[in-house]
Order: C-alpha cells, then sequence, then structure tokens
C-alpha cells in the first residue's frame, strides 16, 4: 500500500486525505499545531463560490490598491517595506494584472469551483452534516457605478456558460424580505453554495480517524531524506516517517518548507478578519459580498459571520483595529438597522491566505521531486476548491496526469544553488 505523507491539516490538506484514503492509500497527515478550532479553514466566510472566477490579479486591481494603501481602513493594504519576496512578488503580479489572463484563468476557476461544488455534494453522503445548502450567492451594490460593474461580470459569467441574475433593490428583497438594506441592486448566482466551515473541519477530521488516516498534532518539520526517487522519508519531532508520496498543503508555510528543500517560490500571506455575531440584529438567508466594501456575509445558523479585508503586511500574529473597523463600517452602511454597538464584545478571528502572483493556486508535481505534490496559494478560494483540490492530488498521485500549465506550481519556482 502506498504510503502518503500529507503537511498540513487546513482544509486543503484533509480534502487531499479523504481522497487519498478512499484510492487505498496509506495516509499520514502532519500538522505544526496543536488541534484547534482557529486556523485559516476555521474562520472563513465557507463559501463556494463558482461566481468568483476572476482572479486576484485582474485589470483594475492595482490602480485600486493603490488609492486603498492611503485608507487604513480599505479593503486591500499591502504595507509598503523592503523585502526581497515581496518586491519579487509584486513584480510578477503587475505582470499577470491584465485582461489576457483573466480570459485564461476565469473558465479554468469556473470549472474547478463547479468540480469542487458538486464534490461537496458527494462528500457530504459520507461525513456528518455540515451545514451544506445552495443557496446561491449575492452581490449587493449601494452605489450605481458598483452595481454596472457586477452586472458586467454578470454578463462574462453568463458567457462562461454559468446563470447569473441582475436584480434591483425589489428584487433583492424577495429573496432576502427580512433585511433592511441600502442598496441599488445587486447580482444573484444561484450555483454558489456554502457550509459551516468549523462543521466541515470536524466532521473531515471524524471521518478521517475512523477511517485509519493518523493525524499528528504539534509536528515540527525538521528534515528530509532523499534517495533517486525523490524525498523517501519526513524528519519530524516525532521520529522519521518513511513516505512513498509527500503532498505540501500548508499554505503560506509551504514557502518555508520548500526553501529547506531548495525551493523559492513567490507567494504571499494576505491577513483577512472575521466577527461571528451569535444573535444578529437581522437574519441572513442568502450568503452575499458586499461589492463595493469587499465584505462577504455567512449565515451560519442563526448566527452571521462577517469577515473580509486582504491586507499584505508579512505574518504579523495581530490585530489591526483599522481593518476590523472598516468592515463594521462597511456592514452599517450597507444594513441601517446594524449599530456599531451590536459588534461590542465580538472577538476578532484572522487567518492568512496564501497568495500567488497571478492569483491561481499552485497545484502540481515539482520538478525537482517526482514524488513530490505541491498545494497551496489558494487565496480566498481555500476552502471552495478543497474538495477539487484533494481530488486533483490525488489523481497526481496514482497515475501520471498532463501538467496544467495555468496550476502548475513549476511556473515562478527557483532552485537554489548547490541543493
Amino acid at each position: 500500500m502506498k504510503q502518503v505523507v500529507i503537511i498540513g491539516a487546513g482544509v486543503v490538506g484533509l480534502c487531499t486525505a479523504y481522497f487519498a484514503r478512499n484510492a487505498g492509500f496509506e495516509v499520514t497527515v502532519l500538522e505544526r499545531q496543536q488541534a484547534s478550532y482557529e486556523g485559516t479553514s476555521f474562520g472563513n466566510a465557507g463559501m463556494i463560490v463558482p461566481s468568483h472566477f476572476v482572479p486576484l490579479a485582474a485589470p483594475g486591481i492595482l490602480s485600486q490598491g493603490f488609492r486603498w494603501m492611503f485608507d487604513k481602513e480599505s479593503p486591500f493594504y499591502v504595507k509598503p517595506r523592503l523585502d526581497g519576496d515581496l518586491l519579487a512578488w509584486a513584480y510578477q503580479f503587475w505582470r499577470h494584472c491584465n485582461q489576457a489572463q483573466v480570459d485564461k484563468a476565469a473558465p479554468r476557476l469556473l470549472e474547478l469551483n463547479l468540480q469542487s461544488r458538486d464534490l461537496y455534494k458527494q462528500m457530504a453522503k459520507d461525513l456528518k452534516p455540515f451545514g451544506l445548502e445552495q443557496k446561491g450567492l449575492l452581490m449587493l451594490c449601494n452605489t450605481d457605478y458598483g452595481l454596472e460593474k457586477e452586472a458586467r461580470l454578470a454578463e462574462t459569467s453568463k458567457k462562461l456558460g454559468m446563470r447569473a441574475d441582475v436584480l434591483d433593490k425589489a428584487g433583492v428583497g424577495e429573496l432576502e424580505p427580512d433585511l433592511d438594506l441600502n442598496i441599488v441592486g445587486g447580482v444573484h448566482y444561484p450555483e454558489d453554495a456554502h457550509v459551516n466551515p468549523k462543521a466541515l473541519m470536524l466532521a473531515l477530521r471524524d471521518w478521517l480517524t475512523a477511517n485509519a488516516v493518523k493525524i499528528l498534532w504539534n509536528t515540527e518539520i525538521s528534515g528530509w531524506r532523499k534517495d533517486e526517487k525523490g524525498i523517501c522519508a519526513v524528519k519530524t519531532s516525532r521520529g522519521e516517517l518513511p513516505c512513498d508520496a509527500l503532498v505540501i498543503a500548508s499554505g503560506i508555510w509551504s514557502v518555508e518548507l520548500l526553501k529547506t528543500l531548495g525551493l523559492k517560490l513567490p507567494m504571499q500571506a494576505g491577513k483577512g478578519y472575521s466577527m461571528l455575531l451569535k444573535e444578529p440584529v437581522q437574519a441572513f438567508t442568502t450568503p452575499a459580498i458586499l461589492s463595493e466594501a469587499k465584505v462577504a456575509i455567512s449565515p451560519l445558523g442563526s448566527s452571521v459571520r462577517f469577515g473580509g479585508t486582504m491586507e499584505i503586511a508579512g505574518l504579523k500574529e495581530q490585530v489591526n483595529p483599522s481593518r476590523v473597523e472598516g468592515i463594521m463600517k462597511s456592514v452599517l452602511k450597507y444594513f441601517p438597522a446594524y449599530q456599531k454597538q451590536d459588534f461590542e464584545g465580538t472577538s476578532v478571528w484572522y487567518g492568512f491566505r496564501p497568495c500567488t502572483p497571478d492569483g491561481l493556486p499552485y497545484l502540481g508535481k515539482l520538478a525537482k521531486y517526482d514524488n513530490v505534490v505541491l498545494a497551496t496559494g489558494h487565496a480566498m478560494l481555500g476552502l471552495s476548491l478543497g474538495p477539487v483540490t484533494g481530488k486533483h492530488v490525488t489523481e497526481l498521485l496514482s497515475y501520471e496526469q498532463p501538467v496544467d500549465a495555468l496550476l502548475d506550481p513549476n511556473r515562478f519556482m527557483q532552485v537554489y544553488s548547490g541543493f
């Protein structure tokens, strides 16, 4: 039986373990942190988003981002700093912010997200309930310009073969009749779905444990043992673990692991924040995104989660109050029934999204090590693309697959001399 070691117990790592175990592999998952409910896979919006077919690197994001840099409460922020890795990433990001890149990436992102949504439906038959619902996604706009922009994107969605309904305020009100809305309209994407991220992660953990997958928490990687085929064992704080194949799925921390393999990969941490209101002033039934403010809203049972911002400022383990303030002010602008005091006493969660220069994941075998697969760089789509990533990785481990040039992890890879 093929022994597979997966580094990373986030949603991508656990989905990969699920599909690998179903394919008959012997699977061990390594995680550097203690078992908890605080990782990036827990506090996110829980959205499965075929509607998000435009990559982060897109026309207009640079000019918009430059304007936002002077607003401490803006949705997107890059902290200026003299850092070689950031500069290398920013240069490649600039090169890929064009329509040609979007035209190549959009159909593939749409396809992957739709496949992932359908895989979630299959997984729901195996796992404990994790709140999977397909109610679509509402893009809410409180300006005419914002609605015009979203309407153009809806037309692109239709050309790609996916339904998108442009609605006026009354049309949105029919979907959310209990909300007091300060908007001009919105776009509804009925193919989108959502889950409860905490319930999903716990359901995956339970299934994996029940199906003989080992999850080793609080386990540090100290090195590797190599042979002519690639990596044959992982050296850890718990001893050496032999492997026939290795999967690196540890989010932004994959960058440091790759350095120990003599590889350099451009990727930056995009910090996001969220707040969970257990007793919201008004109930939400459909997941939504405040278009101009880039704030996500997720109904989680009787609670609601508000999340947003993309703060590229390194791996700072602290809350930036200005970013949180920006989220709250945006909610008040779109929903008059909410007041600032409604958020008092609410704890703030944050997590680091791994962002690639072209807005597409790193998914595939490493050119230098044929038995090592990289699965990271999903940015805001980690949960959305978790299942399709896990299935694709399992297929790569099972048989030879043609290289997907758009997702190829070697597309920006640099090899250190001497390794």
